[in-house]
């Protein structure tokens, strides 16, 4: 958690930001709901609140923190990034950061607490759940829960369980990890917005992106660009090959090719990029070259391969 004042903490963040968005009714139950979750209230009724909260909230809201206000989440919590949280979503986790028995004070005793609530969880319940873990104290406590989140097929709880926070990447033991980054891939998430994942590259997770990216061409399917993230420097000659073949002219699929230039700028053979822009006749892809040659190490920047996000 943040070394700052008392006042200046996550929670007093969220809570700057829906005072300001909120309708006065909304504010009401808000402020009500937050002051029983202060006061000790049980799993069922804090359960019960979550539930009520979409009465005063649309979950298609977006919270829109704005530049300032994220600049202050990355200070308090380097790897949080609230920039795509729901209004509704925010307003349920600002009520478990009030609960006492989710503290530190509480020991494994919040683990039991935090499973109560997600018993009962919807869909959208369970995305503020898996939002807030970052946020408390010791979260990684909640390791096993946040592990159990890789597993879900609903995108929407995968990425709030994965993705823009720092927890992956600083709780989930390799194999966990592992689990994060293939899910990404098979539910097309953007894995570049995988906090972290620069620091947990190895030549086991490479080789399980390159299984994975010759499951897709066996089964004649493109392969997502954003499996190229997921090499760095590791790989070999194997991933040599395999960017190489995607790097085909003859490759229809153009942000693929975009991703493995990236690629070869991330495993440092910038030679072969010097060849590849003097040969490259596509606009983009010549583009990514530059990128490449320029900036060879910047995968949080990539959003250009997801360009639904």
């Amino acid at each position: 958690m943040s070394t700052t004042a008392p006042s200046a903490t996550p929670a007093r963040l969220l809570a700057d930001l829906l005072g300001a968005r909120l309708s006065p009714g909304a504010q009401g139950f808000w402020r009500g709901a937050v002051e029983e979750a202060r006061g000790e209230a049980p799993p069922e009724r804090i359960g019960a609140l979550l539930a009520l909260a979409s009465r005063h909230a649309r979950d298609r809201t977006a919270l829109d923190p704005g530049g300032e206000a994220l600049a202050r989440a990355a200070e308090f919590v380097p790897g949080w990034n609230p920039e795509r949280w729901r209004l509704l979503e925010t307003l349920r986790v600002t009520i478990l950061l009030a609960w006492p028995a989710l503290d530190a004070a509480a020991g494994e005793n919040a683990v039991g607490a935090l499973e109560e609530l997600f018993r009962y969880a919807d869909e959208g319940e369970q995305r503020a759940l898996y939002r807030a873990l970052a946020l408390l104290e010791d979260p990684g406590r909640f390791r096993d829960r946040a592990a159990e989140g890789c597993r879900t097929n609903i995108l929407g709880v995968f990425e709030a369980d994965v993705l823009d926070t720092p927890y992956p990447a600083r709780h989930f033991d390799d194999v966990a990890f592992h689990q994060a980054v293939l899910k990404s891939l098979f539910l097309g998430a953007p894995l570049w917005r995988l906090y972290g994942l620069d620091s947990r590259l190895s030549p086991e997770l490479a080789r399980m992106a390159l299984d994975y990216t010759d499951e897709r061409r066996s089964a004649g399917r493109d392969v997502p660009p954003e499996v190229w993230l997921a090499l760095g420097a590791h790989g070999g000659q194997r991933a040599v090959e395999a960017i190489e073949r995607e790097l085909d002219p003859a490759n229809p699929n153009t942000l693929g090719r975009i991703g493995a230039i990236h690629a070869l700028g991330r495993a440092g053979h910038r030679e072969r990029l010097v060849a590849l822009h003097e040969s490259e006749i596509d606009p983009e892809a010549r583009a990514a070259v530059l990128a490449a040659l320029d900036h060879p190490h910047t995968s949080p920047e990539l959003a250009f391969l997801h360009p639904r996000d």
